[in-house]
């Protein structure tokens, strides 16, 4: 039975590595050949094949309630409900929408919609909106958040941004009373954490600021703070280990057994706290594994401790096929296999404090090539901040958060509580602080496969009980890890990467030892796409420092992550077009014309109109000239005016690659300029749908009459191009996935 319980696993497990999902006519073959299996010793084949299907037709139901392509784009009035919690940050109302309906169109089951400026919005309320709808979408960069696969995890079929709308019917039910006691617990006076003690007991956490959630990943606490399986498992065990407590004292009634009661009270508990916090896919996720644990002590100890784990696996990919697509399911899993393995083996007892501190570095380093994979930032201080943050949290803030929200009825005593709680909170968020000071977060750069499976044996090795032979060669192993190698462009050759940025740009050139960084991305309110897209993907690549980001000028679709680049690399120089209008703290100096300067035998020229009014004009364009003659021009923002002035200037503007100016801008791109460099290729960076029309369809056919392959992000995701190859670009859609469209417009 373990064998076919590990093949359904294996099974529903395949879905999230599939580049497309199979015809609906295989699907129906499948199980019946599964059938034909059942019988006989191939039953383990059936098992795979069942669950193979069930993931595959899980999955189609989730693509086929998208968006249908005829509705992407237009504006819609429709009705649905509110659920979840909704967000509100930097003036932005985030929240989804179920039930949706419109009077001429079939809508998806839940959609994920925005509202600039708009009212108070509460879970539960329905509501009649006009929403312009879109396709999920999400851009893709090496070794950057997936949005289209967690989209797709959480089965939203759309999104939308709200135009107007009017609230049609208040709010009821369990949602409601939830959002009403989350803004209780935001009202109350807790030494600034209420929004910590909101995401403590809520599983909200709209309330934490960026710096916070910032803090806790530098630390390895994020956990912490998302009801998960381990704030759910510790407070069923608190419950378990009262009862067994008071049984070992005599204070247990003997007509109840005690083993039972404390199983059952302990599920019911943690039940509970899953209902308060939404009962979302983490949190059943959670309550499975918690009530299989709770059963095997009762009933199962016999079965061994990984018979529970498996059936956990199993049980919770059936439910939702789609959790593989998250990274909260991997490591959840992970730590828990790991705490099995490591604790399993051993002989004897150890002192508690012991067991502590190997769980805390054994799961630090078990962990650690699973997080690389997933391609997340390792926290150094991870073990340490645990140590003391995790029985911090679970034993004082948590009972008291839930014990002052339960006597919020009683103003005095509750808040009380929830002050106390948010001031052991606050003195935790500035030890973790400290913690951080002393060891910041490292993203590795991408390991090769081959360097990965060798640090993961090191890893195992490690983490085997003392004494076993070789188990030091496993420091070797991990090498690859930190000192993983890094591919640079021979002498000559520029790697140039076209981030994915939406409507901004941030293009990264990459000499045999030098690094610099056109422009930095956009930043919208609280979104820093330099934070979330272009600092990860440069790290990524092994970049330790740029040696120059020349920002074309300060529009925030150019310049907005620059801040976010320099806090998290170090940054030689900066020029910029509109150097003075760019933060001091970035110490920009002006973008001088005409300067010329060589890194590794690939030539650099900068240009910048003199006389440019403020704004797009005055963007730094820059000539990037690689072995052989083959060129590439950025340009920025610059426009027909400009374009005319460069021509006057710079004399010979020949270029294989043009950066389309303005992002396809009719206001752009002249027929002069674009016969004056004759680019083969030209790359686009625009968003999708974005509100200005770019790129104009007059200059799609202007590039056309040229000849030139037009290389756009929306289609192709990142640009990757190796200037003195003469070669075509790549696009990183070209790794497919079945949850990414063929082809986006």
């Amino acid at each position: 039975m373990r064998a076919g319980m590990l093949a359904l696993a294996l099974g529903l497990l395949v879905l999230r590595f599939l580049p497309a999902l199979p015809p609906l006519w295989l699907l129906l073959l499948l199980p019946l050949l599964g059938l034909l299996l059942l019988p006989t010793r191939g039953y383990p084949l059936a098992f795979f094949l069942f669950g193979f299907s069930w993931a595959c037709v899980s999955a189609q139901l989730a693509l086929d309630d998208r968006l249908a392509p005829e509705l992407d784009g237009r504006t819609l009035w429709l009705e649905g409900v509110v659920v979840g919690l909704p967000e509100l940050r930097g003036g932005v109302v985030r929240f989804q929408l179920a039930q949706a309906q419109a009077r001429r169109a079939e809508l998806p089951q839940l959609i994920r919609v925005s509202w600039v400026a708009g009212p108070s919005v509460l879970a539960g309320e329905r509501w009649r909106l006009a929403v312009q709808l879109r396709s999920p979408y999400g851009s893709v960069n090496p070794r950057v958040f997936d949005y289209q696969a967690w989209l797709l995890a959480q089965r939203v079929g759309a999104l939308g941004t709200v135009k107007a709308g009017e609230r049609v019917q208040a709010a009821t039910g369990i949602a409601a009373w939830r959002d009403q006691l989350r803004r209780r617990l935001l009202a109350v006076d807790a030494f600034g954490r209420q929004g910590a003690l909101a995401a403590l007991v809520l599983g909200d956490g709209s309330g934490l600021s960026r710096q916070d959630w910032q803090l806790l990943q530098a630390t390895g606490t994020v956990h912490l703070l998302v009801i998960s399986g381990q704030q759910i498992a510790l407070l069923a065990g608190l419950v378990y280990a009262l009862v067994v407590g008071l049984a070992r004292l005599g204070l247990w009634p003997k007509k109840l057994p005690w083993l039972p009661c404390a199983c059952g009270l302990g599920f019911v508990v943690a039940l509970a706290y899953a209902l308060l916090a939404g009962f979302e896919v983490p949190v059943q996720r959670a309550c499975v594994m918690v009530g299989l644990v709770l059963l095997w002590r009762l009933r199962f100890r016999h079965l061994g401790v990984w018979w529970p784990l498996l059936l956990a696996f199993a049980g919770v990919l059936l439910v939702e096929p789609l959790a593989s697509l998250q990274t909260g399911f991997w490591l959840s899993f992970a730590a828990v296999a790991l705490l099995a393995w490591v604790f399993a083996g051993r002989l004897g007892a150890w002192p508690w404090w012991h067991a502590w501190w190997r769980a805390q570095w054994s799961l630090a380093l078990g962990l650690l090539p699973l997080l690389l994979a997933l391609g997340l930032p390792i926290s150094l201080s991870g073990p340490l901040a645990n140590l003391f943050a995790v029985p911090w949290l679970s034993l004082l803030v948590t009972p008291l958060a839930l014990l002052g929200t339960l006597l919020l009825p009683i103003p005095w005593l509750g808040e009380g509580c929830l002050w106390l709680a948010g001031g052991l909170m606050q003195l935790l968020f500035v030890l973790l602080g400290q913690v951080a000071s002393w060891f910041p977060a490292w993203l590795s750069a991408t390991v090769p496969l081959w360097g990965w499976l060798l640090a993961s044996l090191g890893a195992l090795l490690l983490l085997l009980p003392a004494g076993v032979p070789w188990r030091g060669l496993g420091l070797l192993l991990l090498l690859p890890l930190f000192y993983p190698p890094v591919v640079t462009p021979p002498l000559g050759e520029v790697e140039v990467w076209q981030w994915d940025v939406g409507q901004g740009l941030s293009v990264l050139l990459r000499t045999r030892t030098h690094n610099l960084l056109y422009d930095a991305g956009p930043k919208h309110a609280d979104f820093d796409l330099g934070e979330r897209i272009v600092l990860p993907a440069v790290r990524g690549l092994g970049v330790k420092k740029l040696d120059l980001m020349l920002l074309s000028h300060a529009d925030m679709d150019h310049a907005g992550g620059a801040l976010a680049l320099a806090r998290g690399l170090p940054i030689a120089q900066v020029l910029s077009g509109e150097a003075g209008e760019l933060p001091a703290s970035l110490a920009a100096q002006p973008c001088v014309d005409g300067a010329h300067w060589q890194w590794d035998g690939v030539g650099f020229t900068t240009w910048r109109w003199q006389q440019a009014p403020a704004g797009n004009p005055s963007s730094c364009v820059l000539l990037v000239e690689a072995q052989g003659g083959e060129r590439l021009l950025l340009t920025g923002d610059i426009d027909k005016a400009a374009e005319f002035a460069l021509l006057k200037r710079a004399g010979d503007l020949h270029a294989d690659w043009l950066q389309a100016p303005h992002h396809g801008s009719l206001s752009s791109s002249s027929r002069a300029f674009l016969r004056a460099v004759q680019p083969r290729g030209v790359l686009l960076s625009r968003g999708r749908r974005n509100p200005y029309g770019h790129p104009h369809p007059q200059v799609l056919a202007r590039y056309q009459a040229l000849g030139a392959v037009l290389y756009d992000n929306v289609p192709s995701g990142a640009l990757r191009i190796q200037l003195g190859r003469r070669a075509p670009a790549y696009g990183a859609r070209e790794v497919r996935h079945f949850w990414q469209p063929e082809l986006i417009k």
